[in-house]
């Protein structure tokens, strides 16, 4: 392509210029050229056409050809001397002041660029071809521009095309079709992205939570703490496998009438069931009746109890402890001494168990001891029994079970832990190494009582569980402790006492010496009175 708006002078045309569109004298229009011309690059000069004659409108007049001085013929040739070329223009008056040629100097280049332009112009009907200085937009930038494969111009003064009112020139606005493409693909991603975490947000706020189908499948023990929220039983349910969300649970137990109504305890449940079916089965009383095991209970009494509750004719279940003892998932060294009195001793974990009428005795001891074996495994009291000095794990639950029986109030526990073992030091100068706690014998004799007799009686009581008459700890625990009994037994407090005596509900007294003891004891005696007992 052709580039336009640059003349072939050494002086640029400029369409700005106050006298672009002068066609001839005073407006007159200017004599019209030949409708063919001859390609560019074959004209002789410039400005004339060769059809008219040898001359041109510059023909005679020094500088305005290419003969320095000669005038040219109809092939370039110098005219032979004394021939003159006809002036289209001459005769005419000159209103400017002009040489013979009829254009003023300052025109003369400004005429040279319109006779060029209209040589150029294309035939009646054919468009314009595109100014190349026009804004170009492709998606495919990296083919190359029709200007591009043109040789580049001689360096000029850039024409006025291109340039803004103010005379700036025009930034190129091309766009890189890469460019235009990534970008729509970030944004596309951009928009997929805000979407899903939208939706994703909506879920978790106005949607369903994620729950299974069904009423599950396997079976699996599970116990819910006591003072639990419904949103902490969800998570417990949840850390199990029951459910599949904690918000199942929750929204389920919130449309259930009963659902408020779920109680701490040990539930026999299945994996991954629905929200609905778990609020079912904790509430329902055909699938679920609790039976609630307190702290320091013996086992003669857990017996009893779920025969009870089981409608089972009574000494059944003590019976079926009895005879399927090692079939119930006891520890291995829940049976480290002979003269234990019962192996399920213990292990029975005080909590809440599901005992409904019709159930079989086995299914609730087993739930039983294994909520024993998991809290023992829990605390660690196999490692912690070697630290504290003690012959196996099962004197370590002994021990929690006499801190239990011993120690009336919770808040005591620790210390009373301490006089346990302080008692147990064979430089015992207090007691000699004996215990002589009133529970053991109490559990001895199968009774529970505060006038077990006198000191001088107990000792010539003779079983392996009277700690008046025999040194150390009995051969088992004497009832089922708790769990914050358990962690006492594992972590005394420090301190030198040798007695203590509970004086009221929010005071037990701590003592040295048997003098110190009985100065606390007469206190006890007063506290008493003052209660009317």
């Amino acid at each position: 392509m052709t580039e336009y708006g640059r003349g072939p002078g050494s002086h640029p045309w400029h369409p700005g210029d106050p006298h672009y569109g002068d066609q001839g004298y005073g407006g007159q229009q200017a004599p019209q050229q030949q409708s063919q011309q001859p390609p560019y690059g074959q004209q002789q000069g410039y400005g004339w056409d060769p059809s008219q004659g040898a001359g041109g409108p510059y023909a005679g007049h020094p500088g305005q050809g290419y003969g320095h001085g000669e005038v040219t013929g109809q092939h370039g040739l110098p005219e032979q001397h004394g021939q003159q070329a006809a002036d289209p223009y001459a005769g005419h008056a000159d209103p400017y002041g002009t040489t013979a040629t009829g254009y003023p100097p300052h025109q003369r280049e400004d005429r040279e660029q319109q006779q060029y332009q209209e040589q150029q112009a294309p035939a009646h009907g054919e468009p314009w071809p595109t100014d190349p200085g026009e804004e170009r937009i492709s998606l495919f930038s990296d083919a190359p521009a029709d200007d591009a494969l043109l040789p580049a111009p001689a360096p000029q003064e850039p024409s006025r095309r291109g340039r803004d009112r103010r005379g700036k020139k025009k930034k190129n606005k091309r766009r890189s079709g890469t460019a235009c493409l990534l970008v729509s693909v970030v944004l596309l991603g951009a928009v997929g992205g805000v979407g899903y975490l939208g939706y994703e947000f909506y879920q978790s706020r106005f949607g369903p939570a994620p729950d299974y189908s069904g009423d599950g499948s396997g079976e699996i023990q599970v116990e819910i703490p006591k003072d639990s929220s419904l949103t902490q039983m969800g998570k417990v349910l949840l850390d199990a496998g029951v459910v599949k969300s904690v918000g199942a649970f929750t929204e389920a137990a919130g449309k259930s009438p009963r659902g408020k109504a779920i109680q701490a305890g040990v539930y026999t449940l299945r994996k991954e069931m629905s929200g609905e079916a778990v609020v079912r089965m904790m509430t329902d009383p055909k699938t679920f009746n609790a039976l609630t095991i307190p702290e320091g209970m013996r086992a003669a009494d857990v017996y009893a109890a779920i025969d009870k509750k089981l409608e089972l004719a009574p000494g059944t279940t003590k019976e079926t402890a009895r005879s399927q003892a090692k079939n119930l998932g006891l520890p291995a060294w829940a049976t480290a001494d002979p003269r234990v009195k019962d192996p399920l001793e213990g292990f029975l974990f005080p909590s809440q168990y599901s005992a409904a009428k019709g159930g079989k005795p086995e299914d609730v001891l087993r739930q039983m001891v294994a909520r024993a074996g998991q809290n023992y495994a829990e605390q660690g009291v196999e490692a912690k029994a070697g630290e504290l000095g003690l012959q196996s794990p099962l004197q370590l639950v002994t021990v929690a079970s006499l801190v239990q029986a011993e120690g009336k109030y919770k808040h005591d526990f620790d210390k009373v832990a301490r006089v346990v073992y302080n008692r147990l030091k064979p430089d015992n100068k207090e007691t000699f190494g004996l215990l002589d706690f009133d529970s053991t014998v109490n559990y001895a004799r199968s009774q529970s009582t505060l006038n077990t007799g006198s000191v001088n009686e107990l000792r010539k009581f003779k079983d392996p569980y009277n700690t008046y008459s025999i040194k150390g700890l009995p051969p088992g625990p004497i009832g089922n402790p708790g769990l914050e009994a358990l962690k006492s037994a594992m972590n005394p407090a420090q301190g030198p006492w040798y007695y203590f005596v509970s004086v009221n509900e929010n005071e037990t007294l701590f003592a040295v010496t048997n003098e110190e003891q009985n100065k606390n004891r007469q206190r006890y005696e007063q506290e008493k009175k003052k209660a009317g007992q």
